[in-house]
């Protein structure tokens, strides 16, 4: 089958098995380059198949020897319909790691419920014993609520009031004003019911009910602040609202986890080219000029070299830095005062005319291809493809 994007705004329908299977060795191969790290044993992943999940499973099993069991919600290949991304990263991840003699396991399906925690917790007690690090990391924007079973859907808008700035068509690189029109109430209730913490600390009550936590335990989700740009329609916005929520049950979970020694952390994380992020007017704009910014300073980091930072510099040392708010902020570059000036400077400036001079818009561009296993050097498109690939720890 020959296997080529095919997208709609920011959706990508369709995704490339050996592009995928590239990006991971990458990833991998980065991460084998760089110095080990005296890092977890047993680790558990929740959203392990793309972005900074699948990152953190690739750091800490490349950096650290560690097992893993992955949790997340991909499909496979069925006819003439390729897998998801997320299906060919995991492939080539769990038959990386078993050809280099680490434990890899995943769980497909839909962390939110009962059913996936018990499954992924019965898996530990017999293969690991115990986890000593939990990573959260789900970006899903529909949650059903596995006790009542209402149904809840998240929206990306402002509050209060309605929000216009410049956005762009990454696709064709028309820059134009957007106008958001505020979230309601309502709006805003389901959003933190989807995004914020309330799952997470249900995955931790469970996982240490049954016993599987390990002493001095590690959870931490990942969240993002950004600069002043972007606030009013993310961390002002219904998102914000949620990543506040997350940052509640981090406090929260900290007391939990107190018997066990165990921390509880939020990451503040750089903005990268995820399916999120591109889903989010102004946005990808902003993160055209910052990606054109950094790279000239020798800055820009993707997922991988920002995971691996974060397992180096910030959990695994002798103390873990945080921030007056008690998070952990691996944005520090991309906050740093310098950035944020030529930045704004460029926001300023920028129109469809000079677009191409002033952004790095083709390299979003081509980020966001890359997330689904295209304009990946060293793969030939031009040849057939088999698009059923097997993930080896699912039948």
């Amino acid at each position: 089958m020959l296997i080529q994007p095919r997208f709609r705004g920011f959706i990508c329908t369709t995704a490339h098995p050996e592009g995928c299977a590239q990006q991971v060795k990458e990833q991998i191969d980065y991460v084998q380059s760089q110095g080990k790290i005296d890092g977890p044993k047993n680790v558990l992943v929740i959203g392990a198949s793309t972005g900074y999940g699948l990152a953190s499973r690739i750091t800490a099993t490349f950096g650290s020897g560690a097992s893993s069991i992955g949790v997340f919600f991909e499909r496979p290949a069925s006819g003439r319909r390729t897998a998801t991304a997320g299906w060919y990263n995991t492939a080539a991840f769990e038959k990386a790691a078993h050809a280099a003699g680490y434990y890899a396991k995943s769980i497909n399906g839909d962390a939110f419920s009962n059913e996936i925690k018990q499954q992924t917790i019965d898996l530990i007690k017999k293969d690991l014993g115990k986890v000593d690090l939990v990573i959260y990391s789900l970006a899903a924007p529909i949650r059903v609520h596995p006790e009542t079973g209402e149904k809840f859907s998240s929206v990306i808008k402002p509050i209060g009031q309605p929000y216009s700035n410049k956005t762009v068509d990454f696709h064709n690189g028309t820059v134009s004003e957007v106008t958001i029109q505020p979230a309601s109430e309502e709006e805003i209730r389901q959003t933190v019911a989807v995004m914020g913490g309330e799952d997470w600390e249900m995955w931790i009550r469970a996982l240490k009910e049954a016993d599987v936590l390990a002493p001095g335990v590690i959870t931490l989700a990942y969240s993002y602040i950004g600069p002043e740009i972007t606030h009013a329609v993310y961390r002002n916005g219904t998102i914000g609202r949620a990543k506040d929520h997350l940052e509640a049950t981090a406090k929260s979970l900290q007391s939990e986890l107190e018997s066990l020694g165990g921390q509880a952390y939020v990451s503040i994380n750089k903005a990268v080219v995820t399916q999120s992020s591109s889903a989010i007017p102004v946005v990808p704009l902003y993160m055209s000029l910052l990606f054109k910014v950094m790279k000239e300073k020798g800055l820009h980091e993707g997922c991988i070299e920002q995971m691996y930072r974060l397992f180096k510099e910030r959990l695994y040392t002798e103390s873990t830095p945080i921030d007056e708010e008690g998070r952990i902020r691996i944005d520090d570059w991309e906050m740093r005062a310098d950035i944020q000036d030529e930045v704004t400077k460029l926001w300023q400036q920028v129109n469809t005319e000079n677009l191409k001079e002033l952004s790095d818009l083709e390299g979003y561009r081509k980020g966001f291809f890359q997330l689904f296993g295209f304009y990946c050097d060293g793969v030939d498109y031009d040849k057939e493809t088999e698009p059923a690939i097997a993930i080896p720890s699912i039948e």
